[in-house]
């Protein structure tokens, strides 16, 4: 049986979020590691936005992370991920929206006109304390287990917070600190974060999860 095929980057915490579901899936896929900046000519021929991650299987070509937790969920779900209130996919709405939108411009402020790295770093704040409200009595954002939107957030929170660890650490937002801190040390974590070789046609077929 021909695996899907997952086109991944490690540090890109869109692929993180798609090697979650995958995994809390119990899915097998073919991994390929792309480089960012020298893609596999093969990855741009067959993903219509030439970004990671991109899911190809023997139906479909998925390139958008979001939609790949679904169709990774959607076949196998046993942590019950998909079971969280509407609130869920609202929080996932405003974290890969406006929250991205301010952390790009503040961890990459060089790269945008006029973008001013304190303004940002204080937008994408004002996200965070409406998160850390959210968790205050509870180890996840709707209780005492992970969601959907748990994972689907986090890496992009740990991507804040790496920017400037020291003054993320420094903040008032113990719930918030506590729940990426649980994130970063967990075996879950770990699992997804394995170091592999940058792919090229002809390579042997790596598996992940």
């Amino acid at each position: 049986m021909t695996l899907p095929v997952l086109y991944s980057f490690r540090r890109c915490p869109y692929a993180m979020r798609a090697r979650l579901a995958i995994a809390s899936a119990g899915i097998q896929v073919e991994l390929r590691e792309i480089l960012l900046r020298d893609k596999a000519p093969d990855f741009l021929a067959i993903s219509p936005s030439a970004t990671v991650p991109c899911l190809v299987s023997d139906r479909e070509i998925i390139d958008q992370s979001r939609d790949i937790m679904t169709w990774a969920l959607t076949k196998s779900d046993p942590a019950g991920w998909l079971d969280m209130p509407d609130e869920g996919q609202r929080i996932v709405d405003a974290v890969e929206g406006p929250f991205k939108t301010a952390l790009d411009r503040y961890k990459y402020s060089t790269r945008y006109e006029n973008a001013n790295k304190t303004i940002e770093r204080d937008n994408a704040s004002s996200i965070l304390l409406d998160l850390n409200r959210q968790l205050e009595g509870q180890a996840f954002l709707f209780g005492g287990r992970p969601t959907f939107a748990d994972m689907a957030t986090l890496p992009f929170i740990r991507q804040f917070a790496m920017v400037d660890k020291v003054w993320f650490d420094a903040q008032n937002w113990p719930h918030l600190s506590r729940w990426v801190e649980a994130f970063l040390t967990s075996d879950r974590f770990r699992a997804i974060m394995t170091k592999y070789p940058v792919w090229k046609s002809g390579d042997q077929v790596t598996i992940f999860a």
